[in-house]
């Protein structure tokens, strides 16, 4: 991030440069316009001087600045003022004394201090504007830097827990696998083509940050396919979401994970079947099954229902609500109508 604030410099207009320096040139004569004695060739050589002064410390400046290390771009540089004001009264004297050439009937001394003192004041007025107009300019790279430091963050983040799903249950489908096809049962065929599809749904799917519910769906029902060749009855499934439902978006695999955290923290049995549905209220898709804990829990990969939670918050900003009472556990997702990041 130094580096490349290293390299960036502030840049000012040309115009300013002159406009400001002409300006200046025209006040240091407004004196002499109300004097009683104005003598209008004194008055131009006087706001050339200053105009002419006025330029050399611009440019001045900017180069002092530019050659100024990076530490000492953030506070005022008493060692680069000084410089400045050094130079400044050395091109001052000179152009005083270009002024005593031009308009030799007038006193060197009493002219001499008021272009000093004039001179100073433009030089502070110069390093001051470009101080203040530097320190602005890095204070806002660095908050861009930042900004895209905490992005690329995220970013990685998400992609993190992008590549966290769906790691593990691929060897309880294998074993299943092997059992249908040792005692050929009749569905080994649809177990592997479901296999297939699931795994297809996932490379296509695993590189977008939102699909539809409609597409999500059918990635649930080729894992719950899966699982039901695994647990049989065990399973039961019920899916009542609407068919505007199905046309919003939501984060690949978020359903599919949240069905698996139903499988995987809670009994599932012929004598005791799991249910599991999925519809729609206010707004919201919800995933809720009965609450019917194990005994003993199975270890977790770090997924399911904070993957899903920390996606919504990177993609909306919005958080899921967890409900746990009554025997009933549910999960409310708001609905994603546009494609955008938080």
């Amino acid at each position: 991030m130094a580096e490349a604030l290293r390299n960036k410099k502030v840049k000012i207009s040309q115009g300013v440069i002159w406009v400001s320096s002409l300006v200046l040139g025209a006040l240091s004569s407004v004196p002499q316009l109300a004097s009683h004695t104005f003598n209008i060739r004194e008055a131009i050589v006087n706001a050339a001087l200053t105009a002419a002064f006025s330029v050399m410390m611009w440019y001045l400046n900017i180069y002092l600045l530019h050659r100024s290390p990076e530490k000492k771009r953030q506070q005022i540089s008493y060692s680069r003022l000084m410089v400045v004001l050094a130079w400044g009264m050395l091109v001052m004297f000179g152009l005083a004394w270009i002024q005593q050439l031009i308009l030799s009937h007038i006193n060197f001394g009493p002219v001499m201090l008021m272009v000093e003192v004039r001179g100073i004041l433009i030089n502070l007025v110069c390093y001051m504007f470009l101080t203040l107009l530097q320190n602005n300019y890095t204070g806002q790279q660095i908050k861009l830097e930042l900004e895209k430091v905490k992005s690329d963050n995220l970013e990685a983040q998400y992609e993190l827990l992008k590549q966290q799903i769906n790691p593990h249950f691929l060897f309880n489908s294998l074993n299943t696998l092997k059992s249908m096809a040792e005692t050929n049962d009749v569905e080994t065929v649809d177990f592997v083509i479901k296999l297939s599809d699931f795994y297809r749904y996932t490379l296509e799917s695993r590189k977008l940050d939102l699909i539809t519910v409609e597409e999500e769906m059918k990635i649930v029902e080729s894992y719950l396919f899966l699982q039901k060749a695994r647990f049989g009855e065990g399973i039961t499934f019920s899916n009542r979401i609407h068919a505007e439902a199905l046309k919003t978006l939501i984060p690949p695999f978020t359903l599919q994970l949240l069905v698996e955290n139903c499988i995987k923290h809670n009994i599932v049995s012929q004598s005791k079947p799991l249910h599991i549905k999925i519809y729609c209220l206010e707004n919201k898709i919800i995933v809720e099954n009965p609450i019917q804990a194990k005994m003993v829990k199975e270890d977790s990969l770090g997924v399911g229902l904070d993957n899903v939670r920390m996606r919504y918050r990177h993609l909306l900003g919005r958080e899921i609500e967890v409900n746990a009472g009554g025997g009933i556990f549910q999960i409310k997702l708001p609905f994603i109508h546009e494609h955008h990041y938080h």
